[in-house]
């Protein structure tokens, strides 16, 4: 699934390429598409058309738009987007031949290039949804990630030693830290020299600093090679693939060398997917005593 990274650089073309113009026709090919549009896909279409879309914005996993109305008016509502496992927003040129996963298709009154949602699996979703003055009442619940400039660094790291967790389920926990998914996880754990399992309330304070340091350092190299791409379906607005999976250290290297210390990175079993450490670097925690 598309973590922060991969979002953001779908925001950023967004804000490129679709900011500030004006919808002037909207197709649903396929109901999963709008199934979080409760109103269905003919509320959908109507809340869309002749409305303008402002500026892109992202919460974790999660785009969103604020409209106009044709007066110019801010309309309390946005269009959302979550990219699910395979959900893609592409920026085309009109006559460029539909993709064999089109969900939804975006035309505008410039005549310019279209917006298509394309998704195999369907397991994303568009919806029109309030806005919340600033962000949709929906993704509240979903906490700041650690690149936003508002990111309370002690608030996270009194919270995180607080859980009484293992400290990657603690990183995936949306409510704790956004945007942060598996991949991203495993690699902020290795650069803090810390196993997945180490409980959350046995870290020090500076374990908890060079855990977010190291959350940081992965999720700003990756946005600058437009993130992490392993297949087609994770791909910018243009279609372009990133190119951060060439400096993964751990995640998905099993049986490789560890960049650091040349041990074979293991994968372990976590959660109905995998985990990925070095044995050497990032020593399994000791279990708690009976006492």
């Amino acid at each position: 699934m598309p973590e922060l990274p991969e979002v953001e650089v779908v925001r950023r073309g967004l804000d490129r390429w679709v900011t500030g113009r004006t919808i002037a026709e909207v197709q649903v090919h396929h109901p999963r598409a709008v199934r979080r549009h409760l109103e269905g896909a003919g509320h959908f279409v109507a809340a869309l058309t002749g409305r303008t879309l402002t500026a892109a914005h992202r919460r974790g996993k999660y785009l969103w738009l604020p409209m106009t109305e044709p007066d110019g008016v801010p309309s309390g509502r946005a269009l959302v987007a979550h990219l699910g496992m395979s959900g893609q927003l592409l920026v085309e040129k009109p006559e460029e031949p539909d993709e064999v996963h089109l969900r939804a298709r975006f035309r505008f009154t410039d005549g310019g290039h279209e917006l298509r949602f394309v998704d195999q699996r369907t397991f994303g979703g568009l919806a029109v949804e309030e806005d919340g003055g600033g962000l949709p009442p929906r993704l509240a619940h979903i906490a700041t990630d650690p690149l936003d400039p508002g990111f309370d660094v002690d608030a996270f790291s009194a919270a995180l030693r607080r859980r009484r967790t293992e400290v990657k389920r603690a990183l995936l926990d949306q409510t704790l830290i956004g945007g942060v998914g598996n991949i991203y996880a495993d690699e902020s754990l290795w650069r803090a020299r810390l196993h997945g399992t180490r409980p959350t309330d046995r870290l020090t304070r500076a374990q908890a600093a060079d855990l977010l340091d190291g959350v940081r350092d992965v999720l700003g190299e990756s946005l600058e090679q437009g993130g992490t791409s392993f297949d087609s379906l994770y791909v910018d607005v243009n279609g372009q693939s990133g190119y951060f999976s060439r400096h993964l250290a751990v995640y998905g290297q099993q049986d490789r060398p560890c960049p650091r210390c040349g041990t074979p990175v293991v994968r372990e079993s976590f959660m109905n997917r995998s985990s990925y450490s070095c044995p050497r670097c990032q020593p399994r925690p000791r279990t708690r005593s009976a006492g």
